[in-house]
């Protein structure tokens, strides 16, 4: 007889096994009966890369994640040996599609789906993920990211929304709704994740993790407001940033933890650390002493579940034991996370892997993939070289990236490192490069060749060692590849002997993500001198910057015909990419992050405050390369007639107002219409101006329409110098255009009495 036979129950006798009570008296019964070693393990999710048993039956954890296909399974047989038989919860990096679930639809980088500037999309990209990462087995995943890019150094701009507060609130609270379906109770539901809270993107000269040195006051302006959007949404579970703010590390900032989110914004979800911030408390950021007080800290500090510090366990129990705090302590957080494993029926249903699921859903998404991929490409430059003439051409794909299909995908995919178990990455054959495109969906008697024509980037070991103080690996250095004057010659060669030559470069998986800030935005290794090269043979040539976040490109790029930006577009962006060249599709992505012209620039973001002498450097200008919202199309849209129907409202009204486009050119055109305010004199510094709403708009060439915008006069808010957000009254602009860029602006005012 098994252990499982010998220990089962009528669900009659025990309230915690009964689903028709209501769940805050089975969480109840259930916690009455937890040792404190069941409690402490319940706070806890660990790596399950190096197996599970010892989790499981030594530690009894709550939640595992990183968690391979084959150990899903054998995790919940294990926990069916346990006592109480309390379910796991099993958690991934589900970032953009099932990251590492081998044949998932691998979407573009969040950044990437950021262009599209669809909620819409955003929307479906979230439930069709989830309902891939449901049937597999997985319960939780961490994303949206609602970090606010402003610092292009970060290495993880990649997972962002871009720089804009609105944006990201918008396309963050899509996400949300996305994932978690109709409730908890939707089989294919997954558990959202807002992360980082807060602030931990502010970086100290974009070093990932640094002290975020931000006031109370910016993190109302700015930082909180996406956050405060997804937890009035109902986002279930918040992870906090690695940072220290004013010397304090998130993971026990009582401010933010208390006061602000289960204060103010009345937030009941769960809670959970980043990758071993309490660990971190005692190794690295030396705030305290051991694991014993560490773990109190986290504790008292409203943490719920403590992710990969399994030093936690033994901490928490030697905390007890000390004095520092009472089993009792850790009560509130062991029922935020038993309730949401009960509003997820895990009780009654494990929702293990189903292998009639997976068959019919993994990889199956790929139509909404390529929509959304298509949607994702900037347009930055064109001289009128593109969409390509279609009459019959030499046409060289060039360059490092045009077929690494790995590489498209971008982080948190595949074997971008973080999981072990798909060390070739995703099916290659699900995958279209830039070279596979132009190839397959060129018109006949088009010739497509290609040259790598550059590299990258080799790898040396970092001289502090291979490992971190916990264990985890470090990153080993990057250093940048010579010009190899035969890749060179090679890609002279064949853009000379071209119609047009097409120039993938970009960034790779090393030199970007979590501790991989770069010091430089240049094109790494020898990728500017593939450019200079190309440029001198006189052929047309596009560049396509296929890269994790915007990157400055050589002095010779001045000289291309047109410039895309793919970001890392994922399994479709071959495909996406040659229909754009060849005109198939109309570009209509919008840049939702700013382009630097050089590292020195930053930051770049449009919406900095007001006040400094002057406003360039000495030696080079202020402005961006391309500004947040900029796009081209490959027609023209002119706006006249910007009307405010309002101009005189109170700070309960809505403002109404109209702006008349007209496509001047010969394509159709996806525009969209972007509305900033400017309050003109506020009593507290302040940004020039904000995106408050937008507009997506469908002209038809030679078509005129009139866009109507209703904007809530409680919008144009400041948070003043008292860390109030308030409406001030008095004088404001609206600004509307087709980017943030003040010479592309109409300007309309109106006051708030």
């Amino acid at each position: 007889m098994t252990s499982v036979e010998s220990t089962s129950v009528q669900p009659t006798t025990i309230a915690y096994l009964d689903p028709s009570l209501p769940v805050a008296e089975r969480v109840a019964d259930l916690l009455a009966r937890m040792t404190r070693e069941e409690k402490v393990g319940q706070m806890m999710q660990l790596d399950a890369r190096d197996g599970v048993e010892e989790l499981v039956l030594g530690r009894h954890v709550g939640s595992i994640l990183h968690t391979s296909p084959q150990r899903v399974l054998q995790a919940h047989d294990l926990t069916d040996r346990t006592r109480l038989r309390i379910p796991l919860l099993i958690g991934e990096d589900c970032i953009h599609g099932h990251s590492f679930f081998e044949g998932a639809t691998i979407y573009p980088t969040q950044l990437g789906m950021a262009a599209t500037w669809s909620p819409d999309l955003v929307e479906k990209m979230a439930r069709a993920t989830a309902v891939e990462v449901s049937a597999t087995g997985i319960h939780w995943t961490f994303s949206p990211v609602l970090c606010i890019a402003r610092d292009l150094r970060w290495g993880r701009v990649n997972e962002t929304f871009g720089e804009d507060p609105h944006l990201i609130g918008e396309l963050a609270t899509a996400a949300v709704r996305g994932y978690q379906g109709d409730g908890l109770t939707d089989p294919t539901a997954i558990l959202a994740t807002a992360k980082h809270f807060a602030g931990y993107s502010e970086t100290q000269g974009g070093r990932d993790a640094s002290e975020a040195d931000i006031s109370r006051r910016k993190l109302r302006s700015w930082f909180l407001p996406p956050f405060e959007r997804v937890a009035r949404a109902g986002c279930r579970t918040f992870m906090l940033g690695y940072q220290t703010t004013d010397g304090v590390p998130i993971t026990v900032n009582d401010w933010l933890l208390t006061d602000v989110l289960r204060g103010e914004w009345g937030y009941t979800g769960t809670l959970i650390t980043d990758w071993d911030n309490v660990g971190r408390m005692v190794w690295e950021q030396k705030v305290q002493p051991d694991y014993a007080h560490a773990a109190a800290a986290a504790v008292k500090a409203g943490n719920d579940m403590v992710m990969t510090t399994p030093g936690f366990y033994q901490g928490a129990l030697d905390a007890i034991d000390a004095g520092l705090i009472v089993e009792s302590d850790l009560d509130a957080a062991v029922s935020r996370i038993l309730t949401l494993k009960f509003e997820l029926g895990l009780f009654e249903d494990r929702r293990r892997p189903d292998p009639a699921r997976i068959a019919a859903v993994i990889g199956s998404h790929q139509d909404l993939n390529l929509e959304i991929t298509r949607r994702s490409l900037v347009l930055l430059e064109n001289d009128g070289l593109l969409p390509l003439d279609p009459a019959p051409k030499k046409v060289v794909v060039i360059g490092p990236l045009a077929d690494d299909a790995q590489e498209q995908l971008g982080d948190w995919a595949g074997n971008s490192g973080q999981a072990g178990w798909l060390p070739d990455g995703h099916p290659r054959a699900m995958i279209t490069t830039v070279l596979d495109g132009l190839r397959d969906h060129s018109p006949a008697g088009w010739e497509v060749t290609y040259a790598r024509g550059a590299d990258i980037v080799t790898l040396e070991q970092d001289p502090e060692g291979t490992h971190f103080p916990d264990g985890q690996p470090r990153p080993p250095v990057q250093v940048p590849c010579a010009p190899d004057p035969a890749l060179l010659t090679e890609a002279v060669d064949a853009a000379t002997a071209a119609d047009v030559a097409v120039v993938v470069v970009g960034d790779v998986i090393p030199l970007v993500g979590e501790g991989r800030s770069t010091a430089t935005l240049n094109l790494f290794g020898a990728q500017n001198a593939l450019i200079d090269a190309v440029a001198a043979t006189g052929t047309p040539y596009v560049i396509v910057l296929q890269a994790s976040k915007p990157l400055v490109l050589p002095e010779s790029a001045a000289s291309a015909s047109a410039i895309i930006w793919a970001a890392n577009p994922g399994m479709t962006g071959g495909q996406a990419i040659a229909e754009l060249l060849h005109g198939t599709i109309e570009p209509a992505g919008r840049l939702p992050i700013s382009f630097a012209r050089h590292v020195g620039q930053q930051p770049t973001y449009y919406n900095q405050l007001r006040g400094q002498h002057g406003h360039r450097y000495a030696d080079l200008t202020q402005d961006p390369a391309y500004p947040f919202g900029h796009g081209l199309s490959y027609t023209t849209i002119e706006y006249t007639d910007l009307v405010i129907e309002t101009p005189d409202v109170t700070a309960t009204d809505t403002i109404t107002a109209s702006v008349t486009l007209t496509n001047t050119g010969d394509r159709p055109a996806l525009e969209t219409v972007q509305v900033y305010v400017s309050d003109l004199v506020t009593s507290a510094s302040w940004a020039e101006r904000e995106l408050k709403t937008f507009r997506q708009v469908h002209l038809d060439p030679g078509h005129q329409a009139t866009v109507n915008l209703e904007l809530p006069a409680s919008a144009c808010t400041i948070v003043n110098a008292a860390g109030e957000r308030i409406v001030e009254p008095g004088t404001f602009e609206l600004q509307v255009g087709p980017s943030s860029r003040a010479n592309d602006l109409l300007r309309a005012p109106f006051t708030i009495a």
